[in-house]
């Protein structure tokens, strides 16, 4: 079954990590890793108390193939406007945990029902340039269903396919040169008109890693 498929893997990569005592998922080590060589660090400096964050990976049981739920952003956004995210937020006292986080922030952004979505395990934590150590959760979405974005936070959501995410060819390495001068490197999925980039395309590649040689999903 694909649900127990994509379970094992995340599994897997959780037990892989916790074995490597592996916690450098981010923005700067991201940046690191794709040649940023610069002794300077990006922002948060160590010792930030960081805000604990979760968002929803959403892949999509689509008949011709499964896809990935995305959102575009609305531009007036102090964190992150108008670029492209999961589904998600910052967990509040409320939350029981960050799959409860992740399922409360998506029903407020998407309209997007917990009862469509089978969460089937997590991907690293992601630790952003704004201060958010962000808890990834994987869950399988059965259509049909039905969206209703929050016109304040969510521009618009949409699809892509999986088999577009799996493939290497498309986790391009881009940078910007930052005021001091040094560029800061990071990943980026231009998928037609939609420019994927930053954290959201760095979880992708965790995702990809993870899933890496599934026949169900390869391109």
């Amino acid at each position: 079954m694909i649900r127990d498929e994509i379970g094992q893997r995340l599994a897997a990569g959780q037990r892989l990590a916790a074995a490597h005592g592996r916690d450098d998922r981010s923005d700067n080590a991201t940046s690191r890793l794709l040649g940023d060589t610069s002794p300077d660090h990006l922002p948060p400096v160590p010792g930030t108390v960081l805000v604990p964050a979760a968002v929803l990976v959403p892949l999509v049981l689509r008949d011709d193939g499964m896809t990935v739920l995305l959102t575009q952003r609305t531009a007036h956004l102090i964190n992150h406007g108008g670029q492209i995210s999961f589904p998600g937020g910052r967990l509040e006292d409320s939350d029981a945990d960050a799959t409860a986080g992740a399922l409360r922030e998506t029903e407020e952004e998407i309209g997007l029902s917990r009862d469509h979505v089978d969460i089937v395990g997590r991907l690293d934590d992601y630790v952003t340039v704004t201060g958010f150590r962000v808890v990834p959760m994987v869950g399988l979405v059965q259509p049909p269903f039905t969206l209703t974005p929050d016109p304040f936070e969510v521009a618009e959501a949409f699809e892509v396919p999986l088999a577009f995410v799996l493939d290497p060819a498309n986790h391009q390495r881009h940078f910007r040169v930052m005021p001091n001068g040094h560029k800061r490197y990071y990943y980026a999925m231009p998928f037609h008109d939609r420019y994927i980039w930053g954290a959201t395309a760095a979880i992708l590649v965790n995702l990809s890693d993870v899933l890496k040689g599934w026949s169900c999903c390869a391109s």
